[in-house]
């Protein structure tokens, strides 16, 4: 078994790379998505891929982890499971007031989200616990019963539980667990006590109901693709990412879904970090633009900065995740004209169907077509000539908006880039400036099928000198899958001072929890390690930061570190630290279980020339050069490690293209990445 496989779904399209142990080599393809059945579009680009490869048979795959929009997608179009609802006697509509902020500060007509379980679905349950974990009243198993009869009665695939102090004393919702367990046999069921350990009532209430409403689908799709994959000869235990950007076997996904909200762009910044890091650039942005959305997030010190949690269309969702900002800004965003005649570019996308007017079937203009009518993108076909490009269906489509702009359609083409890139700008801020970090300071890695064609004009923007586009650009998520290791995070809140004594025993409670979790997933000893934070605030506050704790055993000394630890993040963040009382709220323990990963080859560097690379040329409208501009097309796969390019250029791959302008020099490195110092 020499073969390790990745496979990301996309909006537009499913990558798949394959590394050969043996040799070390990459293998990629890019299929078109098939959103009624994902897992079509896997077992079609896993089959072709192997066949490309020497007719390879799946038994030789040793390892399978696929990264997937499943859960979330299900999430945002309503398509998630008929999902009851039990909850302490007084909150059931806890789920519709929220937090009573409205979606948008200053639009009166902006609506909330619709509740994902219907009023009469919401039941409530007469128990209750004291903040402190006194129970005042028991569950009646009766009345649960009677409760579990009536949703069966409403046909419901799915039950959320959450209980006002749950995570302060789990045996209730335990005892509902087991109740329905037997009243409703095959039917989802989820407690927050296991999704959420964790205090904020709406927030936890949210993330189970979240995961119980996906459930069913995720497990469905899950279940589906694994039958699939071993009527096809797969033996390995296939793994899905997770949103911290760890992986899990499939079985273990199905029951906690609401950790792969994430799970497709958590792999990219994982990869791209790997690979930065070993070319020597541990601070860097990453850029991962596909054909619906622009994913950023930083890493710093080769680390990617991680969040507890996030919204999904106006959902609370709190689960370990990659610190991953999204806005709607892909290849295959639409470009339109707004009420006051300015040119808008997304959120709205074409997708994979019908996809942008260049592919032949859609007819709305998008950022590929105006990347094909600027001549940036190959005007004839993409992916190695496996996708024929229609120029003038993608003409046609630029000048819808072209016209009513009164614009020729190369100024409008050119138009919807400036937009796209303002778009993509605004996102990195979010993720940078609006965080306390400059992004001059860090290394702009771009990746998916349209990173690389912005990036150069992005870095531009932003102030960013170094651009780092990796080697398999257009799949690096699904190459990122095989840099990732086995990864699980244990949660407990408790507010306490921080004490020796207490900060050691919760710690050990959650060490106690890893350690069996990984010896249940079979992680050996010696590969094996834990990562420990404390989410702390002073008191009074209402929001924490997150610590990472010194490694070694807890003593006074490791107390004091955190102390200093948590002033010096509270200044970089606020600009202060204050002679307060300090609180731990919430003990976070991450588990480790390393595998072994893809290796990076280095080959060493040669011959600055990169003419034999040059396969063509092409006229592309470059405004830096006054309209259009004749420019060298170079074939990647030809540059070797030491070839130095200067812009204005064309570096095409399978997996995307890459843009280089006046005054930009590109260096292939010894990982043959390109190395791209932007002009001024």
């Amino acid at each position: 078994m020499t073969l390790r496989i990745g496979v990301d779904t996309g909006g537009t399209f499913t990558d798949v790379c394959a590394l050969d142990e043996q040799t070390g080599r990459f293998y990629v393809r890019k299929v078109s998505s098939t959103p009624d059945d994902p897992g079509r579009a896997i077992v079609t680009g896993v089959s072709e891929l192997l066949a490309e490869i020497g007719g390879r048979d799946l038994a030789e795959v040793g390892y399978f982890a696929h990264g997937t929009t499943v859960g979330t997608n299900a999430l945002l179009t309503g398509r998630g499971a008929r999902t009851g609802l039990l909850t302490t006697a007084g909150f059931r509509d806890l789920l519709e007031l929220g937090r009573g902020r409205r979606p948008s500060l200053y639009d009166l007509q902006a609506d909330k989200p619709a509740a994902l379980v219907p009023r009469d679905l919401r039941l409530e349950v007469d128990e209750r616990v004291r903040h402190d974990g006194r129970v005042e009243q028991a569950v009646d198993p009766e009345q649960v019963r009677a409760l579990a009869r009536r949703l069966r009665e409403q046909d419901v695939e799915a039950v959320a539980v959450c209980f006002l102090y749950s995570f302060v004393h789990p045996e209730h919702e335990r005892v509902v667990e087991r109740i329905l367990a037997e009243e409703l046999p095959g039917v989802h069921v989820s407690v927050s006590s296991a999704v959420l350990p964790e205090f904020r009532e709406y927030e936890r209430l949210s993330t189970v109901v979240v995961n119980a409403y996906i459930g069913p689908v995720v497990a469905r799709y899950l279940a589906r693709l694994r039958t699939r994959l071993g009527e096809l000869g797969l033996r390995a235990t296939p793994h899905v990412t997770q949103s911290n950007g760890g992986i899990i076997p499939f079985e273990a996904a199905e029951r906690m879904p609401s950790r792969m909200v994430l799970s497709g762009p958590s792999t990219g910044v994982v990869g791209a970090a790997e690979i930065a890091r070993a070319a020597g650039y541990p601070d860097i942005i990453t850029f991962d633009v596909g054909g619906t959305s622009s994913d950023v997030s930083l890493v710093q010190d080769g680390v990617p900065k991680v969040a507890n949690g996030t919204e999904i269309d106006g959902r609370p969702v709190r689960a370990p995740m990659l610190d991953i900002h999204t806005v709607g800004a892909g290849g295959g965003s639409i470009a339109w004209i707004d009420a006051g005649g300015a040119l808008k570019v997304g959120p709205g996308s074409a997708g994979a169907d019908p996809g942008p007017a260049c592919y032949g079937r859609g007819t709305e203009p998008t950022v590929t077509d105006a990347n094909v009518v600027l001549q940036v993108l190959n005007p004839e076909y993409l992916l190695d000539g496996q996708m024929k490009i229609d120029a003038g269906a993608a003409r046609a489509a630029v000048s819808t908006v072209a016209g009513p702009l009164g614009m020729d359609v190369l100024d409008a083409a050119q138009g919807i880039v400036r937009v796209i890139t303002a778009n993509m700008a605004r996102a990195i801020r979010v993720i940078s400036v609006q965080r306390g970090y400059d992004p001059r300071d860090y290394v702009l890695v771009p990746f998916g099928g349209a990173g690389p064609l912005h990036a150069v004009r992005l870095a531009r923007e932003l102030g960013m000198r170094t651009v780092l586009v990796p080697e398999t650009p257009g799949a690096q998520c699904a190459a990122g899958l095989l840099m990732t290791d086995i990864r699980a995070d244990f949660l407990r809140t408790h507010i306490v001072r921080p004490e020796e004594s207490v900060v050691s025993a919760v710690f050990a409670e959650l060490e106690s929890s890893a350690t069996a979790w990984l010896a249940e997933e079979g992680v050996p000893a010696e590969r094996r390690r834990t990562e420990r934070w404390a989410e702390m605030r002073y008191a009074g506050q209402n929001y924490e930061l997150p610590v990472q704790l010194p490694e070694g055993e807890i003593t006074t000394d490791t107390i004091s570190q955190l102390a200093k630890r948590f002033a010096a993040e509270h200044e970089r963040m606020y600009g202060y630290s204050a002679e307060e009382e300090v609180q731990i709220v919430t003990f976070r323990l991450r588990a480790v279980g390393e595998v072994a990963r893809a290796e990076l080859h280095r080959a060493p560097l040669g011959d600055e020339d990169p003419s034999a690379a040059v396969c063509a040329t092409r006229e592309v409208y470059l405004p830096e050069s006054g309209g259009f501009t004749e420019c060298p097309v170079y074939d990647r796969r030809r540059l070797t490690p030491g070839n130095r390019i200067e812009g204005p250029a064309i570096v095409e791959q399978m997996d995307t293209t890459t843009l280089l302008l006046p005054g930009d020099v590109a260096v292939v490195d010894e990982l043959r990445n390109l190395v791209v110092t932007v002009g001024a």
